[in-house]
């Protein structure tokens, strides 16, 4: 549904700047004009965590200020200052995909989280704070293992390792490498506007590294291979982030009189320092 912006945050380091970002403008004082996303708070914020230089971050919003993904803040007269904050594409991306991360949690263990989201849309503004500060300060999350980071850490890489996990057939013992069901380096290209050397460079490496095996045809299919290491360091990196959602929703679904002082202000930055 929003192709941009999945480029736009489908490497690691950028991933974690945009949950930050939309962490400081869900949890910003409306008496406040100068609180919420400034260029300065978040650049302090992932230099502290060593999620991302201050060059990144702030080649960072300016990328997505030229997309027009977030704009100035109305209003502001600060010269000192300039407080951002997401458009209403952006908005609606960030909703839909914390829908689907509860919609997945639902699926894994039977739960009413979509039902119960659906009738408050509020948790959402309440659950995605906390979710963001424990997975940006979780080292395990920040850095996955090598084969994870193969991908993630390298631009366009997180819809590749994602699409390559949507088609692994998980049939067979469990110690003997993993197939890839259908997969085309030219569907990859088109679908999601990439150069054919870009992924196939991804690729090469993870080969190179045992991750990934050579693709095999089995009948009219044609096949590639990976290892059980790689899918299980996939299954124990997304199960950290499961995690830390579930445990925000079930904080937040309790309402704002629930939340923890640390808990009611986006706190990465005074936790920092």
């Amino acid at each position: 549904h929003f192709p941009r912006i999945a480029r736009l945050v489908a490497a690691q380091q950028k991933w974690l700047l945009s949950q930050a970002a939309y962490a400081l403008y869900l949890q910003r004082d409306l008496e406040d004009p100068l609180s919420g996303i400034t260029a300065s708070r978040l650049l302090d914020i992932m230099v502290k965590f060593g999620a991302a230089s201050r060059n990144t971050a702030a080649a960072f919003l300016a990328e997505l200020l030229a997309y027009k993904l977030i704009q100035d803040v109305p209003g502001n007269t600060n010269r000192r200052s300039r407080p951002l904050e997401p458009t209403a594409v952006i908005i609606d991306a960030m909703e839909k995909w914390f829908r689907g991360q509860m919609h997945s949690l639902d699926l894994l263990d039977g739960g009413t989280r979509v039902v119960r989201l659906d009738a408050d849309p509020t948790i959402f503004h309440r659950a995605q704070p906390i979710a963001a500060r424990q997975l940006i300060g979780d080292r395990a999350w920040r850095e996955p293992p090598a084969s994870i980071a193969s991908f993630v850490w390298t631009e366009n890489g997180g819809l590749l390792l994602d699409d390559i996990m949507s088609k692994v057939v998980t049939t067979g013992p469990s110690n003997r490498p993993y197939l890839i069901e259908d997969l085309s380096f030219s569907e990859l290209s088109i679908h999601y506007g990439l150069s054919r050397t870009h992924i196939r460079r991804l690729f090469t490496r993870a080969e190179e590294n045992g991750w990934v095996g050579r693709a095999e045809k089995i009948g009219r299919k044609r096949y590639l291979s990976v290892s059980p290491e790689f899918v299980k360091g996939y299954m124990d990196w997304q199960a950290i982030k499961h995690c830390a959602l579930d445990h925000a929703f079930a904080v937040a679904a309790e309402g704002p009189a629930q939340l923890a002082p640390g808990e009611r202000m986006f706190q990465l930055l005074e936790a920092a320092n």
